[in-house]
């Protein structure tokens, strides 16, 4: 699997982005896919995450209700629409890709790192005061 992530850049506070990762691979359809972000000095941050193959998406507290995750199959493409931003969000922004290795996936289970063994390169978003 390969993913590659756009759509990054500056922003004015309250303002919005949407994010793009362009994913390729097989068996895209059995896989759950991600966003994190990580700012300087800070741990990774679990955003949101939906399985490819659609159904109930799960979001972080601190983002529900002001960031949508949606993917694009036809297009390969998974994204992530962010509105109302802030300027404590700025960061690096990572999509990434597991696999689904039981049947159902908690929040547990997809809001950790170590359930991706795939990672996008990450964008650059910055949002200004």
């Amino acid at each position: 699997v390969q993913l590659q992530a756009s759509g990054g850049g500056l922003v004015q506070a309250g303002g919005s982005l949407r994010l793009a990762c362009a994913a390729s691979g097989r068996l895209l359809s059995s896989r759950v896919m991600g966003w994190f972000r990580q700012a300087p000095g800070k741990e990774r941050q679990f955003l949101a995450a939906i399985p490819w193959s659609g159904g109930t998406a799960w979001y972080a507290d601190s983002v529900k209700g002001r960031f949508t995750i949606s993917r694009d199959n036809a297009k390969n493409t998974l994204y992530l629409q962010m509105n109302s931003l802030k300027p404590e969000e700025s960061a690096v922004y990572y999509c990434a890709s597991g696999p689904r290795r039981t049947i159902i996936q908690t929040m547990n289970d997809v809001s950790t790192e170590e359930f991706y063994d795939y990672w996008g390169q990450g964008t650059l978003v910055t949002v200004s005061s």
